[in-house]
């Protein structure tokens, strides 16, 4: 059988803890900032946890895990 081969996406956009969940940035923080209220930039700053239901689709991206 072939290697499988990473998303390209996939490696740039997550990050696995060493507890196995997966982290990403928050999305909405690119561009068109001005028409954003400052809670919302504000409480939309750093990462987050992704999802369970979420995890499992994205960990099928990455078949030999995420560095």
């Amino acid at each position: 059988m072939p290697k499988l081969k990473t998303k390209s996406g996939v490696k740039k956009r997550f990050t696995l803890t060493a507890s196995g969940k997966l982290k990403h940035g928050v999305a909405g923080k690119r561009h068109r900032l001005i028409s954003h209220n400052s809670k919302y930039i504000r409480q939309n700053r750093g990462t987050e946890v992704l999802d369970k239901a979420d995890t499992q689709r994205v960990k099928l991206w990455a078949p030999y895990g995420l560095n």
